[in-house]
């Protein structure tokens, strides 16, 4: 199977922290994500992947749920397969809810959210199509959803982080692993 359209690096010609970091991998999941075979081209991987850690899966102020949430939304308006799919997989696995992955990354102006997931949702929606055109106003639903501007920030990260890796993934053809579907 074809997982990049640029060469992906033989696991022995990898740094020994990059051989760490997958071996991390096979023994939290059973495998090395295949965005993590494809990047591990660049010297940078290391860094990307410690941020995309520290972002998405250590504690936060935002639920690992919300930003699961926010990164199926994005990714499915950003059309990035790879993204939808693992997405959709790490938030049923967290919820047991395969139809509430379905609709955000189908429509997620109509998947039916608790309000804070929604104005989070829809605020990575903006920051997705128009950011360009976002004004302090676009943080009102955020904070009258109880969400302080540390926990605002967090949510710019990771709108930001998918928006990026997104384009990334797009752009190099990188196909997600065959673990990440039902």
């Amino acid at each position: 199977m074809v997982i990049s359209w640029l060469r992906v690096p033989e696991e022995e010609e990898l740094p020994e922290a990059v051989r760490a970091l997958f071996q991390e991998f096979r023994e939290r999941t059973g495998f090395v994500p295949n965005v993590a075979r494809a990047f591990a081209l660049s010297p940078r991987f290391p860094l990307w992947f410690r941020y995309y850690h520290a972002l998405m899966r250590e504690e936060g102020l935002l639920t690992r749920e919300e930003r699961e949430a926010m990164a199926i939304a994005i990714s499915g308006e950003n059309r990035c397969e790879y993204c939808v799919a693992s997405h959709k997989r790490y938030l049923k696995d967290l919820t047991g809810d395969w139809r509430l992955s379905e609709v955000l990354a189908a429509n997620p102006r109509r998947a039916e959210l608790p309000p804070r997931m929604r104005a989070l949702v829809d605020f990575a929606l903006k920051v997705t199509h128009r950011h360009h055109e976002m004004t302090e106003e676009d943080l009102r639903p955020l904070r009258e959803a109880g969400l302080s501007d540390e926990a605002i920030l967090e949510a710019a990260e990771v709108a930001a982080m998918f928006n990026f890796t997104n384009r990334l993934l797009n752009a190099l053809g990188i196909r997600p692993n065959p673990e990440y579907y039902p």
